[in-house]
């Protein structure tokens, strides 16, 4: 749980639109940069202090008041004790920003920890989460899809201003947009590096996570006639070579080289569903 490279120009990108105000972070967020780093994108001032968690950083270049953090163990010295797992109790919507920095993935009842991030959140404020996608298989329960936040921050659940982005760990220039999916289109995205999903939304009332749907089969429901889904399934030719072939290996690196040259469904702006975005303009 921390603020990376990506988490702290996100951070950037969301203190654009609002002041931080009050901030809740789900675990101890660590702050995973040198001072060094720290310095190059943020003008912190001669006196900066480094530390091992973001708290000072968010109450001093973050228009933050205050800053709690929500954790299921006291062992990094978290405000408020609790299992993410369950309902909170006697939590009223007290904090203007939320920020969730690779915790929701550790937690085995997400459903349940994405609804406590929202009562956490007052009328009004902003919900932030900074969590792996693609390629960070064993690093917790879950990998989160941009499908996910669409489909769960809409209006019709008490959200407005939903924004999502796909970053690879190893591009710090540029993040990737992701277009709201609509008409029955998934937004598909497959990767050769692991990549992170942020989301910033804004929650405007009581939320409703009582019918999230994905929004292809959404589509599919309301048609009057019978539609087949979207099958992500490996082309045809692929299979016939693997069975000539008897090995994986090959078969596997030429398909990736075939999804990486097309852009269909590539990490890449040739992805239908996918707009480049300078960080730095998104940040600055």
């Amino acid at each position: 749980m921390g603020i990376g490279y990506h988490g702290l120009q996100f951070l950037r990108f969301a203190a654009k639109y609002a002041q931080f105000g009050r901030v809740a972070t789900i675990g101890r967020q660590g702050l995973f940069l040198d001072k060094s780093e720290v310095r190059n994108m943020i003008d912190v001032g001669a006196d900066y202090r480094h530390e091992k968690y973001c708290d000072n950083l968010l109450l001093r270049h973050f228009g933050a008041n205050s800053v709690d953090s929500w954790d299921y163990s006291d062992y990094e010295g978290a405000s408020h004790i609790a299992d993410m797992n369950k309902p909170l109790r006697h939590v009223s919507s007290a904090y203007d920003t939320v920020i969730d920095a690779g915790s929701l993935e550790h937690v085995y009842n997400a459903p349940q920890a994405l609804l406590n991030v929202s009562e956490l959140c007052c009328d009004g404020g902003q919900i932030l989460h900074i969590l792996p996608a693609n390629n960070f298989c064993g690093h917790g329960f879950w990998q989160f899809s941009p499908e996910l936040f669409f489909s769960l921050y809409c209006e019709s659940n008490g959200y407005t201003a939903t924004r999502v982005f796909l970053s690879s760990e190893y591009r710090t220039n540029v993040w990737y947009e992701v277009a709201k999916p609509n008409g029955g289109q998934r937004a598909n995205v497959i990767s050769f590096t692991p990549v992170f999903v942020l989301c910033r939304t804004v929650k405007v009332r009581q939320p409703c996570h009582e019918t999230v749907q994905q929004s292809d089969y959404m589509h599919i429901w309301q048609q009057d006639v019978s539609i087949e889904p979207q099958v992500n399934g490996r082309p045809k030719w692929r299979e016939k070579i693997r069975s000539v072939l008897q090995t994986s290996v090959l078969v596997d690196f030429a398909y990736m080289f075939y999804i990486e040259l097309s852009g269909k469904w590539s990490l890449s702006s040739r992805n239908p569903h996918l707009t480049a975005r300078s960080v730095d303009l998104l940040a600055k």
